[in-house]
């Protein structure tokens, strides 16, 4: 049974592949969320290091998938609050 490649295993004993299909998709599921984890910028592990990490976004690079015709441009209210709470 050393010997026995995994398919082979797989055509041999037809009861473990719901079981290795339920693992890959676990483990592809784990990997997507670790890349969204560690490269989105909405994703904060240290909150108490930068409390607004939101405000190192950079608004001229769009941050969805699918942009069409879009402007990003500051917003004046936005820029006033963040002068006076500095």
């Amino acid at each position: 049974m050393a010997n026995m490649g995994v398919f082979q295993l797989l055509m041999k004993k037809k009861e473990l592949i719901p079981l290795v299909g339920f693992m890959s998709l676990a483990g592809f599921g784990a990997l997507f969320a670790c890349y969204h984890a560690l490269k989105k910028p909405e994703v904060v592990f240290n909150k108490s290091g930068h409390p607004e990490p939101w405000q190192n976004v950079n608004p001229s690079q769009p941050q969805k998938l699918l942009t069409i015709n879009q402007e990003w441009k500051p917003i004046e209210e936005l820029e006033k609050v963040r002068k006076i709470m500095k």
